[in-house]
């Protein structure tokens, strides 16, 4: 088992006394968005591009089950 460098042992070039923490946390949380697959799912898609395209057919299927097209009413 390692043991943990003290705080002490750190060069004085690498002082993060004035550091901010979380500084760019929000401006990443932003423009991401992570998901992860199980090994088995990911195995049966290429690149996120496919993943992304299964997902909007998928999401457009269950939106078709949902507001099925309503027939017009013929007059008779």
């Amino acid at each position: 088992m390692k043991k943990r460098k003290s705080a002490s042992s750190m060069r004085k070039e690498y002082d993060f006394s004035a550091g901010v923490r979380g500084k760019y946390a929000a401006r990443f949380a932003t423009g991401s968005n992570i998901v992860l697959l199980d090994p088995d799912v990911a195995h049966l898609f290429g690149s996120s591009e496919s993943v992304n395209r299964a997902l909007r057919d998928l999401a457009e299927l269950a939106r078709r089950q949902v507001m099925p097209r309503r027939k017009k009413a013929t007059g008779g």
